[in-house]
This record gives structure tokens, C-alpha cells and sequence, in this order.
């Protein structure tokens, strides 16, 4: 449970330091926010402090700041003139719209930088950490056959070195039935022992070999400085990941619809998105993995919320951004009559999104074990 509430803690303050990154950048340029609420609908608590009503609304699908002039449809009062955010240049409403986006990608490489260089990350190795005695038939496993024992390092197969984990089960895998010769480290001699590995079935229909072995584990922490590019390469990868998932939501939005009416499973595995019921819930399910591994999730959480809020399409952040470019390169404001279309179609498809993704998540979980 303890990841999961992470993942949840983590959603909630993206959604607050996305909002506080407006609401900070606007105040900077003596905008004028009227409202900053966590949720939409009827309202459940708030304060107010200066111009700004700070509060809580009662669905938690989100979080709003309410920047006077932003609204192209608002009327401004003649007392808040001067303080409006259509009045500012190009520069101050760029720097409004994308300071939410950019808290995205900085809170994703704070978290990658920390778990890298002071929770570090978790490896499988090539040394045992504990042997399967038997098989539910009783019969010993190959390890048990060899005298295997928990600490023994296996450092090659049949003279094949084997440096990682990895290279220890591809090795494994590819020799079913085989008698096989292991070089192992125990109490740092160096032994030989040989087995008849086990065939079972593998998962493309042939077969596999086995040893009845479990890994080994050590954390790794990069130092300091190294952090910084390993953290930034970890962006890159998430927004890479992140960009192919969202044009996979996009172009399979049909799938979706489909398979969620018709109960494919198959199908939904491939086109199904998580709300925030399913992230926290595969958070649950993943906590024996680490904290480090839970807070990689909540990176790149915040970064694929980070890719859709600057996509170009009003009234998303990015969207924004493209109206003050429009207005800054024509020298006149945008007719934004014309975006309500695109405004509702956008609207309708985040709804039908997150309104499908709540419904799979409730009535169809997400099971990763």
C-alpha cells in the first residue's frame, strides 16, 4: 500500500507544482490570479490571502488557476486593467503558459537524479541468493542435484562467461535438457560442478532450460556529478517511451472504444490508458520493487503530463503558447472564435479518455503479477 499512496502523493503535487508554476510566473509579471483550486466542481474548502482564492473542489481530476484576461471570452473589470494577461507581451504569456509544462520534465529529472545518486538502483546479478530444493513434484531441481548454495557466484556455463543475470538465464534458457558445466566462486575458491538442466515449457511454445535458481541483488548509486547527464538521459528515454504512448492513445482511441465494449482483454492490454485509480494501484502492486522504482513512475507520470499539455491544441498550455506566437509573429490578436471547435473536440476526447480509463480501472484492474 505504501507505494501506492506515493504514486498518489506524487499526482497530487504534479498537479499542484504545474498550477503553482503558472500562478508564480503570472504573479511575477503582476498578473492577476483570482482563484487556484486543487479539482473541478462544487466547491469543499477555501481561503483567501491577498487577490487569490486557494481551495479544494470535490472532484480531484485536476487542478486550475484562474489568470484575469487569460479566458479570450472574460470580461474585465475597468479596476483590473493593467493586471490582465492579455495585455502582457509575447515573452511574459510564454513564460505563463509553459512554466507548468516545464515543472513536468524538472520534477521528473529530480526524481530520477535521486534515486540514481542516493537511493540507487536495483540489480539482479549472476550470485545466488537462494536455491529451489525441489519441484512441486518433489523431485530436486538441478541446482539442488549440484549442491548449489545461496552466496555462490556462477561465473560461466560451459565456459561461456556469464557476467550478469541476464547472461546467466539467456545461457540457462538455451541449454534445456542439457548436461551443463558451471564455473562457480564459493567463499572466493573457484569451483566446477556439472547438471542435467530441466526442459519446461517456454513461453513461444518451445522449450527452455532451467536450474532452480533465485538472483542475487545489489544497489548501484552513480556519484553526484555523473548523476546529472545519466538523469537527463532518463528524460530523454521517458519522453522517447512517452511519445510513442501518446500517439498509440491517439490513433487507437477506436481500439479502445471497441475492445472496452466488446470485453477484449487482448486488445486492451495493447490500447488501454491508466487513470489515476490505475497508477496508484499499480504503485501497490510494484512496492515490493523499491521506492526507487516507485518514484521512477511518478517521473515518468509527470513527463508523458508533460508532453500532452504542450501539445499545440487549445486550450492545453501548448495551445496557449500557439495563440501568443500567432499573435506575435501576425501583430494582431487571434480570432479565437475560430478554436472553439478544436477547444471542443479536444475537451470531448480528454473526457471520453479519462472517463474510459476510470471505468477499466474500477471494473477491469490493471493485474501486472
Amino acid at each position: 500500500m505504501t507505494g501506492g499512496l506515493i504514486v498518489l502523493f506524487g499526482i497530487i503535487s504534479m498537479v499542484m507544482i504545474h498550477e503553482a508554476g503558472h500562478f508564480f510566473a503570472a504573479k511575477a509579471f503582476g498578473m492577476k490570479a483570482t482563484e487556484f483550486f486543487f479539482g473541478f466542481g462544487p466547491k469543499l474548502w477555501s481561503t483567501k490571502k491577498g487577490d487569490t482564492e486557494y481551495g479544494v473542489k470535490a472532484f480531484p481530476l485536476g487542478g486550475y488557476v484562474r489568470i484575469i484576461g487569460m479566458n479570450p471570452y472574460e470580461e474585465v473589470a475597468p479596476e483590473d486593467e493593467g493586471q490582465t494577461y492579455r495585455e502582457r507581451p509575447f515573452y511574459q504569456k510564454s513564460i505563463v503558459v509553459l512554466a507548468g509544462v516545464a515543472s513536468h520534465f524538472i520534477v521528473a529529472f529530480l526524481l530520477f537524479y535521486v534515486v540514481s545518486t542516493i537511493i540507487g538502483t536495483t540489480e539482479l546479478t549472476a550470485t545466488i541468493s537462494a536455491v529451489q530444493v525441489t519441484l512441486e513434484d518433489g523431485t530436486p531441481t538441478p541446482a539442488a542435484a549440484a549442491g548449489l548454495q545461496g552466496g555462490d557466484e556462477i561465473i560461466a556455463i560451459d565456459g561461456v562467461s556469464v557476467a550478469t543475470w541476464g547472461d546467466l538465464t539467456s545461457e540457462i534458457a538455451a541449454r534445456p535438457g542439457e548436461t551443463v558445466s558451471l564455473t562457480v566462486i564459493r567463499d572466493d575458491l573457484q569451483i566446477g560442478v556439472e547438471t542435467d538442466l530441466l526442459a519446461i515449457d517456454a513461453a513461444d511454445g518451445g522449450k527452455r532450460g532451467y536450474l532452480g535458481v533465485m538472483a542475487g541483488e545489489r544497489t548501484e548509486r552513480t556519484n553526484p556529478l555523473a548523476g546529472i547527464p545519466e538523469a537527463g538521459g532518463q528524460v530523454v528515454d521517458a519522453i522517447v517511451v512517452s511519445t510513442r504512448g501518446m500517439w498509440q492513445l491517439f490513433t487507437g482511441l477506436g481500439d479502445l472504444i471497441s475492445a472496452t465494449f466488446s470485453g477484449d482483454d487482448a486488445k486492451l492490454d495493447q490500447v488501454r490508458p491508466a487513470s489515476p485509480i490505475g497508477l496508484v494501484r499499480i504503485g501497490a502492486q510494484t512496492q515490493d520493487l523499491g521506492i526507487g522504482f516507485t518514484l521512477q513512475l511518478v517521473a515518468l507520470v509527470n513527463v508523458f503530463v508533460g508532453l500532452f499539455n504542450v501539445i499545440p491544441l487549445y486550450p492545453l498550455d501548448g495551445g496557449h503558447f500557439s495563440v501568443a506566437l500567432y499573435e506575435k509573429i501576425r501583430g494582431r490578436e487571434a480570432d479565437v472564435q475560430k478554436l472553439a471547435p478544436i477547444a471542443a473536440a479536444v475537451v470531448i476526447f480528454f473526457v471520453l479518455l479519462g472517463v474510459l480509463a476510470i471505468y477499466l480501472d474500477i471494473t477491469n484492474p490493471l493485474q501486472l503479477r
